[in-house]
């Protein structure tokens, strides 16, 4: 016997069952999620977890959709993101939807109006140039489902900022 349903994937699977489940059903969120990589970001632990949260599980609802790269480090670590999403992988390469200042920096495809505003649950990610962690939070804010936001840094005040500005949007969305 099943007395309740929590489906847990994509916008799709989650209509699926929430309309044709004949017991209740708990929806659980979608999710756009972000990562931004500051400019005080070891890049070795930026890569690791860029490639573990976009790759190990593209499929889940926790999958980082939006990659935002503080300009200050844009030139040299985007092309480090590249090699490792797309240059070195056999299979599974990650489709970059890039943003024209990130398009300046290396070859993927141009975003669109919408690939900032899609939970892909593929092998696909929208690259994003910002000035700084204001300009990070103020695009998280216009696009994000608030499911899962992360990020990078080794700079307490940076990560400090990013989390009150993050905690102040999900208590006001």
């Amino acid at each position: 016997l099943v007395d309740l349903l929590i489906p847990r994937g994509g916008a799709g699977l989650i209509k699926a069952v929430t309309e044709n489940a004949k017991v209740p059903c708990i929806q659980t969120g979608t999710g756009i999620c972000h990562v931004y990589v500051d400019c005080d970001a070891d890049f070795t632990k930026a890569l690791n977890i860029i490639e573990n949260a976009k790759t190990s599980r593209p499929s889940v609802c926790n999958a980082m959709e939006v990659l935002l790269v503080n300009e200050k480090i844009a030139n040299e670590f985007l092309p480090l993101v590249k090699e490792r999403l797309v240059d070195v992988r056999t299979e599974n390469k990650v489709e970059l939807r890039l943003c024209e200042k990130s398009a300046k920096i290396i070859d993927g495809k141009n975003a669109s109006e919408t690939d900032f505003d899609t939970e892909f649950l593929d092998y696909i990610l929208a690259v994003k140039v910002v000035k700084d962690v204001n300009e990070a939070v103020e695009h998280i804010s216009l696009h994000s489902t608030m499911h899962s936001e992360a990020i990078v840094t080794e700079n307490k005040e940076a990560a400090d900022k990013f989390g009150e500005m993050i905690g102040q949007l999900n208590n006001t969305k």
